[in-house]
């Protein structure tokens, strides 16, 4: 480890956060062009993102060859690429999508939480075991009902620990499947995990008689189980696993790269098959690593989008009339007070930090899981000021944050705001909820993305051109418009219920972020956004 990187550790250890030295006032600002200098060493993860995230199309627009993709010689794919795995859960198979049907209407109909998490005279470990075997029961008459030979050869003269193995196979793909799918399990999710998470509790463990938790199945599992992480190493997994972008590109060129990674994936399907592993097997693999590509295409890259309209549109020193991007706190519900260049670094920052957090999503959420089914990690009901909720130390995902943010901090040379991250306290009770509030970056920034990508197809219609230049008088001034208003209203500190709360810390950014998007129906340019069919920042559809 470097020894930066443990001295750095050894602080958070002893002080639990970042920021807690020195005083604002005496602070000094680092001038925007010198602060932003690329780091001299260049990291594993970084050249990744520039062969194989959405980076390998650009190699690739004066030329398509059959040749694999030309790697930097201090850079090894099969290590990064062996790395992700290991946190890159598998795509579930058909009758894997059975279970899970049945899991989701099980937890739909339970009451799991409002039973457990209430004051009751009996013992609680008693409800949680008789909640738990109620669940598994309805699983039983599900399956039973939907297969009546499967469901006699598990359950006919058998108990519910004689049957562990089941439930846990059943368990294990909900949490899988949740995380490739964020926007699945909207609330089933949180049933089942506090459900497994009182599982792990001994007493209860005890008296139920089996452990319903086992570690999720990774591509990176799958593969060394069966002796095939061999294929991992191979250059061409580049070409096998990249989502093919449409976007820009003729039709002859999207079949030839569809082609070109078809082929690809059968090269390596029939060199790496064995009688441990089949071709069939490889190709489910991956598809897993391609389903981790396009999550990062969909969650990841609306960031990129918005630094890109930042850099396009903004100086980073000089505002332009009317589009200037300072704040000052009281005015128009401000809570911080910044000129232009430096609101402008505190966007940059923000939006560079959220764009490192969802490239380690999986990382981060398979530590998540670890945090929240750990047997000597134990949580405590708690009023947080927004109702009733599990408070649980999160030390794994803290770790990892910490690490994440270091490294944005080292990017970006000098650091806008506080460092601190709320994990397991009253504004982050526990990992579940963290998980759940970095899933709504992508809600908020896609549907933004998708409005200003959709102004130049709204203003081929000659009537709409008409509106657009009547209210901002081009289709640029309009985008400039939303975005000089995003960019200060959604990183200015406020949404909290009280001055202590967001502010610039890391998840108080992201607590400005809803607080702007709540307000978006007061907006001039909200017609704008209706036009290109938005319906809403919460997972809605688009026309």
């Amino acid at each position: 480890m470097d020894p930066l990187d443990s001295f750095f550790i050894h602080g958070l250890r002893e002080t639990g956060m970042i920021h807690r030295t020195g005083k604002r006032a005496k602070h000094t600002l680092v001038p925007y062009t010198s602060a932003i200098g690329k780091p001299e060493s260049e990291k594993m993860d970084e050249d990744a993102e520039t062969l194989v995230e959405q980076e390998v199309p650009k190699a690739e627009k004066s030329k398509l060859q059959d040749t694999p993709v030309s790697k930097n010689a201090d850079f090894n794919i099969g290590s990064w690429m062996e790395n992700r795995a290991k946190y890159i859960p598998l795509r579930l198979h058909m009758n894997e999508r059975k279970y899970l049907r049945l899991l989701e209407a099980a937890l739909n109909v339970t009451e799991y939480t409002d039973k457990i998490d209430a004051a009751s005279h009996t013992s609680k470990a008693k409800r949680i075991v008789s909640q738990i075997k109620e669940l598994c029961a309805v699983l039983t008459g599900l399956v039973l009902a939907c297969d009546y030979k499967r469901g006699q050869e598990l359950f006919a003269d058998r108990t519910y620990d004689e049957n562990d193995e089941f439930f846990q196979t059943i368990f294990e793909i909900g949490r899988r499947h949740k995380i490739m799918n964020p926007e699945k399990m909207r609330t089933a999710y949180g049933k089942l995990m506090y459900l497994l998470s009182d599982s792990m509790i001994p007493e209860v463990q005890d008296m139920l008689g089996f452990n319903c938790v086992i570690p999720i199945k990774t591509v990176h599992s799958f593969l060394k189980e069966r002796r095939g992480l061999a294929v991992l190493h191979e250059d061409i997994i580049l070409i096998a696993t990249r989502e093919i972008i449409p976007e820009g590109k003729s039709r002859t060129q999207i079949q030839t790269e569809i082609r070109r990674k078809e082929k690809a994936i059968e090269q390596l399907s029939r060199k790496y098959q064995s009688k441990h592993l089949s071709a069939d097997e490889i190709r489910h693999c991956l598809y897993s690593i391609g389903d981790n590509n396009a999550y990062l295409r969909a969650n990841r890259d609306p960031c990129e989008k918005m630094l890109r309209y930042l850099e396009r549109y903004f100086h980073p020193s000089e505002a332009e009339a009317g589009y200037s991007l300072s704040i000052a706190a009281g005015a128009e519900g401000h809570r911080l007070s910044h000129d232009h260049e430096t609101q402008y670094i505190y966007v940059n920052q923000t939006l560079k930090l959220w764009r490192e957090i969802l490239n380690e999503m999986f990382m981060l959420w398979t530590l998540a899981d670890q945090d929240m089914l750990s047997t000597s990690n134990p949580y405590r009901l708690c009023q947080t000021g927004q109702g009733l909720h599990r408070v649980q130390a999160c030390p794994a995902v803290s770790r990892e944050m910490h690490r994440t943010l270091f490294k944005a901090q080292k990017k970006a040379g000098t650091w806008i705001g506080s460092s601190v991250i709320h994990l397991g306290d009253k504004n982050v009770p526990n990992a579940l909820m963290f998980i759940d509030k970095y899933n709504q970056v992508a809600r908020i920034l896609g549907p933004i993305c998708i409005t200003l990508d959709k102004l130049e197809e709204l203003s081929r219609n000659e009537g709409l051109q008409k509106f657009i230049n009547k209210k901002f008088g081009s289709v640029d001034r309009c985008r400039k418009e939303i975005l000089a208003d995003f960019f200060r209203g959604a990183f200015d500190g406020s949404g909290a219920d009280n001055f202590y709360d967001a502010g610039s810390c890391i998840d108080g950014r992201l607590t400005s972020a809803w607080n702007w998007c709540s307000q978006i129906e007061s907006k001039a340019y909200y017609p704008v956004f209706l036009l290109t069919g938005f319906v809403g920042f919460d997972g809605g559809g688009w026309s």
